[in-house]
Parts: structure tokens; C-alpha cells; sequence
């Protein structure tokens, strides 16, 4: 402060001398020359005495009027804008003249001194950024220099400016990988990590909260008619479906919105007052997300080129199910058996770009093969195909479908091409359960499926459309016993005994039932 004063009372100095010289020459009928003299003068105290003002201290960070904390949000901050830099490019800092020290730019990190720094996606931050930004919080304090090429002075460097702050940040599961090991370790050393959940129990607490988030978005917009009860009700039984959980609603709130506004929008285009219920559930079927757009696409192909099977048996062929992002698709399953190329052993050949988990679970179904037809298969190759997986296949949700696809080539026994099925299989038979059960349903419904056979654990998950209940019966199943029971066709009645025996004989307990199509096991 002091040397600005100094530096404005020398201009005021400096403009009374040359006001007095205009006004001189202005009496004495010397103007001209008066006004040369006073440019002289001006031009030369100007130029020739030193600039004090080069030494005034730069203020980068002023939280003196400021009530609350600081809240800086860095999402996406290049180095330079997180850590401070040193500018170069004249235009934005005078010339080259201009001193070191006026070109110093604070970073995020400095202006969230005494509050709270948050940073999304934190793993998309360079390395060395990562650990710069452990320094800071380490340390409290992080001089400010330059950060990158484009950036004045190589060797400026500020002492350390204090950044004593609380650091909020943000990522996906695969942000971890992305993450410097130790700014993870002092994170976990003393902050949190929390895991956010994607669902909330399904509660009366819970529901009047999304009840109040419905009214919020409708607010929020602004333009859409507010809703009906039953239009909210058909918002809550639809965040019911997309959980995929029994007993549990949804979290991804930012996909429900968009389901709300365009339920509204539905509203408002039909000159309707309020919401109702058929407005969501136009919704629903137009806010489809390009996952979801890109499986019925799937579909339509893999049906107009006969992909898949809807009617009638066949030996070696099964339709399983399966979830492509947010939505399901039928996924046909082929097996053949054939003499054993080679003469030590023979093998279960498995095709379709199976990841990790989807090939353990074609090794656990042909140890359960092994086990409960009791044959010598060393002399046979089984060649398992996934139709139309040009995505890949993971996890283990077609076990059931792989098992009775084998089993049917190995017998000689037809499966029902109008059954569908899902489901997790263990060594020992039992029939566990899967996500994505819901989705899975109304894709085989979609493609013109009739029975569908889920894992009975998963019963409390289905949550299909009132329009499509009526076109397709779902039954549990436990084992893979009633798997065969339900999904077989006209010679099912010999595998079975031919199963039961060896079970009996073998002492080991498949669980068969003793009746097919019991309309108290459909739901």
C-alpha cells in the first residue's frame, strides 16, 4: 500500500508540473512551445525515473469480504489452473518487461485455501498433477511456478503459498485405477473412502423422498404439467424396476429425471392439464437409451436373418438370455458333440470371445456334465457356440443354458425353442441367482418367447410391464433338474429317469421334479 502511494502522489506530481507549464505558456502567448516543453517533461520523468510500482506485491487470493468458506471446483483443471502458473502470452500479461512476479496466477488449490476443493473424475489428472496435489495436501502449502512449455520464467518460483484445504473427490469404480498409489494411500489414511450405493431400500421414508424429487423436477423445469398419483405412482414402481433389486429403489436419479421431463413433455404436446400414468408410460418406451435402442436393433436383425428360434425342438440348441448395458437380448446357444481329435483326451471348446467368468462357468458345467450323466466323455469333443457375440460374453448368467445345451447334444434329447432361460449353475447342480432378470424377461417376451426360466431366488426381482405379463409364463427353477423338467421336449421323460437313476444309484441329490408344468411354480 505504502509504495502505491508513493507511486500515485509522484503522478500527481508530475500532472501539476505540467498543467502549470500549459497555463504558463497559455499567458505569455507561448503555447506551442509550452506544450512541447510539457511533452518533454511528461515524457522524460516518465520514462527516465525508476518504476517503484514494480516492486508492489500482487494480490492473487482476496477471501476478505467473504462470509462463507471457499468451494472451488476443479473438474477437469489442466496443471497450470489446479497448481498456479506464471503466464506468458503478452496480451493477457503486458510485455516481457512486465516483472516475474506479476505474471504469478494462483491454482485452484490456492483459492480453496480454508475450504473445499473438489475434483470429478480425479483419475483423468495427470500423474505428476497427482502428486503435486499429495504435496499440497501434505504439506498445507505449494509454491506456485510454471507448469508447462507456454509457460514465463523458467526459473520462477514463489515461495510456498498456503493451500490448507479440504479435498472432495470423485470417480467410477475404474477411477481407482487411474489414481497415483499414494494420494489413494493418504486418502485412505486420513480421509474416507465411500462407496456410494446405486439403490435404497424400498421404504415409505425413502418414497416420499422421490415423491419430493418428482415435484422438484417438475419445478425445476419449469414448463410440464405437474403429475397425477398414479402418474407418480408409475415413476416409483418403474425406479422399483430399474434396480433390479428386491425390496430396493433406484439411485440413478439423473436417468429418472430424464423419464419425468419426458413423460411431461408427452403431457404437454397432447394439451393435457396434468400427468397421468399413460404419459410415463409413453415415456418409457420413447426416452430409451442407446443401449437399449441399439439391443432392439439387435434384435430386429437377429430375428429377420432367423438368429434365433421361437417355436418348435431342436437337439443342441437353447436360447439363453442376456444383458447388453441397460437392457436384455436373447443370446442362442449351440452345442455339437464329435469324436475326440485328439487321442489322450477330449476337450469343451468354447466360442464367442468368452471373457474371464464366462469361461470358469463352461469349466464348472462340464465338471456338473461329468458328474451327472456318469459317461466316459474323453473320447468326445464338445464344441459349445455363442451365436452373435461380437461384444463378447462375461459372466455366468447362461450356465443353465450352456448345461442344457450339452446335455441335449450328448443325449440326443430336443429342447423347446419356445423357452428361454437364465441363470447361474454350481458344480453340485443348484441353480443360482443372476442380475438383470427383468430386462432379460421382457427381451424374450419382445422376441416372441413363451416360457421363461429364472433362478427362484430371483422371483422378488422380477418387475416386467403390465402389457407384457399376459404373453409370457415365468417359472423358477432350483436345480437343474427342473431346468430339464421345464425346458426339454417330447423325450425329456427318458433323460430324466436315466438322471434320477444315476442320482439314486450315485447317492447324490439332483432334486427332480416329479411333475412338469405345476401352475403353482409359474408367477
Amino acid at each position: 500500500m505504502e509504495a502505491r502511494k508513493k507511486v500515485q502522489t509522484r503522478n500527481m506530481f508530475l500532472m501539476l508540473i505540467v498543467m502549470a507549464l500549459i497555463v504558463y505558456a497559455y499567458y505569455t502567448g507561448q503555447l506551442l512551445f509550452g506544450v512541447i516543453a510539457a511533452a518533454l517533461i511528461f515524457l522524460s520523468l516518465r520514462y527516465m525515473l525508476p518504476k517503484e510500482d514494480a516492486m508492489v506485491p500482487k494480490l492473487l487470493v482476496d477471501n476478505n469480504n467473504k462470509k462463507k468458506a471457499p468451494y472451488v471446483d476443479a473438474t477437469g483443471a489442466h496443471a497450470g489452473a489446479l497448481l498456479g502458473d506464471v503466464r506468458h502470452d503478452p496480451f493477457q500479461s503486458g510485455g516481457l518487461e512486465t516483472p516475474s512476479h506479476e505474471r504469478v496466477e494462483c491454482g485452484s488449490i490456492h483459492k480453496a485455501h480454508k475450504g473445499v476443493l473438489f475434483i470429478d473424475e480425479v483419475n483423468t489428472l495427470r500423474l505428476e498433477s497427482q502428486q503435486s496435489l499429495l504435496t499440497a495436501l501434505q504439506e498445507g502449502e505449494y509454491p506456485i511456478t510454471g507448469q508447462s512449455e507456454r509457460s514465463s520464467g523458467a526459473l520462477v518460483r514463489t515461495e510456498p503459498v498456503p493451500c490448507n484445504f479440504i479435498m472432495i473427490a470423485a470417480g467410477n469404480l475404474d477411477a481407482m485405477q487411474g489414481m497415483h498409489p499414494a494420494l489413494r494411500s493418504r486418502i485412505k489414511g486420513y480421509g474416507y473412502e465411500v462407496y456410494m450405493r446405486d439403490t435404497m431400500e424400498d421404504t415409505l421414508e425413502n418414497r416420499n423422498k422421490l415423491i419430493r424429487f418428482v415435484a422438484q423436477e417438475i419445478v425445476r423445469d419449469g414448463k410440464i404439467p405437474h403429475f397425477t398419483r398414479d402418474a407418480v405412482a408409475e415413476v416409483m414402481r418403474e425406479a422399483k424396476r430399474r434396480s433390479g433389486r428386491k425390496g430396493h429403489l433406484t439411485l440413478m436419479l439423473r436417468d429418472l429425471g430424464g423419464l419425468i421431463r419426458v413423460a411431461g413433455d408427452v403431457a404437454r404436446a397432447e394439451g393435457a392439464s396434468l400427468t397421468d400414468a399413460k404419459h410415463v408410460l409413453q415415456a418409457k418406451k420413447m426416452a430409451r437409451s442407446v443401449e437399449q435402442q441399439l439391443a432392439d436393433r439387435y434384435m430386429e436383425r437377429r430375428k429377420d436373418y432367423s438368429m434365433f428360434h421361437s417355436s418348435g425342438d431342436e437337439i443342441g440348441r437353447v436360447n439363453g438370455l442376456a444383458v447388453m448395458a441397460d437392457s436384455g437380448i436373447v443370446l442362442p446357444i449351440m452345442a455339437e458333440v464329435t469324436p475326440a481329435q485328439s487321442k489322450e483326451e477330449g476337450k469343451i471348446i468354447a466360442t464367442g470371445k468368452l471373457q474371464e467368468i464366462a469361461k470358469e462357468a463352461v469349466t464348472n458345467v462340464s465338471v456338473l456334465i461329468k458328474k451327472f450323466l456318469g459317461e466316459d466323455i474323453t473320447k468326445k469333443d464338445v464344441h459349445i457356440q455363442f451365436i452373435g457375440t461380437y461384444e463378447g460374453v462375461e459372466g455366468d448368467s447362461a450356465s443353465i443354458s450352456i448345461a442344457t445345451a450339452v446335455i441335449s447334444a450328448l443325449e440326443g434329447v430336443p429342447v423347446k425353442q419356445t423357452v428361454a432361460m437364465t441363470g447361474s449353475l454350481s458344480v453340485r447342480g443348484d441353480v443360482m441367482p443372476v442380475g438383470g432378470v427383468t430386462q432379460k424377461i421382457e427381451a424374450a417376451a419382445q422376441a416372441g418367447i413363451k416360457t421363461v426360466l429364472i433362478p427362484k431366488s430371483n422371483v422378488g426381482d422380477v418387475l416386467i410391464d403390465e402389457s407384457i405379463k399376459g404373453k409370457i409364463e415365468i417359472i423358477p427353477v432350483s436345480t437343474i433338474g427342473e431346468v430339464f423338467e421345464y425346458a426339454m421336449g417330447s423325450q425329456r421323460t427318458r433323460l430324466i429317469e436315466k438322471l434320477r437313476k444315476f442320482a439314486s444309484d450315485a447317492k447324490i441329490g439332483i432334486a427332480l421334479p416329479e411333475s412338469i408344468h405345476n401352475p403353482s411354480r409359474s408367477i
